[in-house]
């Protein structure tokens, strides 16, 4: 039965590329169309977070923007299956980077890149065109219990030469270090809520919650550059892999290492935020960011 699933994954992954994007990304709109407007799976959850970051909203616009959010994470699902078979000719025709040279210019400092990212876009296609490009990359993600799932989903996702570190793994903090001595990048993914015992309460859209704090320790002990990094869908239906300007962080360390912690952590969310603010129809609202933090 494994070998069963296995095989027809891989054959849907190849259908999937043949086919015409475009009607790729039409199943994807059609997994949203059912996800929100049929089976209204976390509609509240969508509409209360919606509330929270933009209560001036009108309750249409929040629900729009709810559903376009879920209708991008439905066209990302199907996406995400043409990972092994992207190309540099794919990468012309569907990819435009942005800012590559803060990425570049933070490599030169020979320290390895710290890179802060967040659930917006179709993340996983845009650190696999990196890799393409040239510039390996690691990923800071959970890992599955299942080992046959774990292993058929990563060998999806590690496509493109990507390396995944398991983020509660009992090597991650030497995966990391290791990564960084190689001058190589790393991507957090710090958007979603995180309590006790890797998460500290911050705030985030002007709302008290917790967020994982792993980022700023690390960037305390490597004195790395942090440099933002994430992907959109432009108006031209092509993937934008932005890089914005290297985030300043050590005027935020100081002697006290829990008030620095939870300074630059701050800073990151503020980053977040800031991004999130300008493609909220792309970002990942089914999650429950504001749980109470305990």
């Amino acid at each position: 039965m494994k070998s069963l699933i296995k095989s027809c994954t891989k054959w849907l992954s190849h259908i999937l590329f043949l086919l015409p994007r475009e009607l790729v990304r039409k199943m994807g709109a059609l997994i949203g169309f059912l996800w929100i407007d049929v089976l209204r799976f976390r509609h509240e959850v969508m509409m209360t977070n919606l509330q929270i970051a933009f209560p001036d909203w009108s309750e249409e616009k929040k629900h729009q923007v709810a559903r376009e959010s879920v209708y991008s994470m439905g066209r990302g699902f199907f996406e995400f299956f043409l990972i092994p078979h992207m190309s540099e000719a794919w990468l012309e025709k569907y990819v435009v980077f942005e800012g590559f040279e803060h990425y570049q210019a933070a490599l030169l400092k020979k320290k390895g890149v710290l890179l802060v990212s967040l659930h917006l876009g179709n993340g996983d296609l845009a650190a696999s065109a990196v890799s393409l490009k040239g510039y390996p990359l690691s990923i800071i993600t959970k890992i599955f219990k299942n080992k046959f799932f774990n292993d058929l989903w990563f060998s999806f996702r590690g496509g493109q030469g990507v390396r995944h570190i398991d983020a509660h793994g009992p090597s991650t903090a030497f995966d990391i270090l290791k990564a960084l001595k190689r001058n190589e990048g790393v991507i957090f993914v710090i958007d979603q809520f995180m309590g006790r015992p890797f998460g500290i309460k911050t705030r985030f859209f002007g709302k008290e919650t917790g967020s994982a704090y792993g980022l700023a320790l690390f960037t305390i002990k490597s004195k790395s550059p942090v440099v933002p990094i994430y992907t959109y869908e432009g108006n031209d239906q092509k993937m934008h892999v932005v890089f914005e300007p290297e985030i300043e962080t050590q005027d935020l360390v100081s002697d006290d290492r829990q008030a620095s912690i939870l300074a630059m952590t701050q800073r990151f969310n503020d980053k977040i935020e800031r991004i999130i603010r300008m493609h909220p129809e792309q970002w990942l609202w089914v999650h429950r960011r504001w749980k109470e933090f305990e």
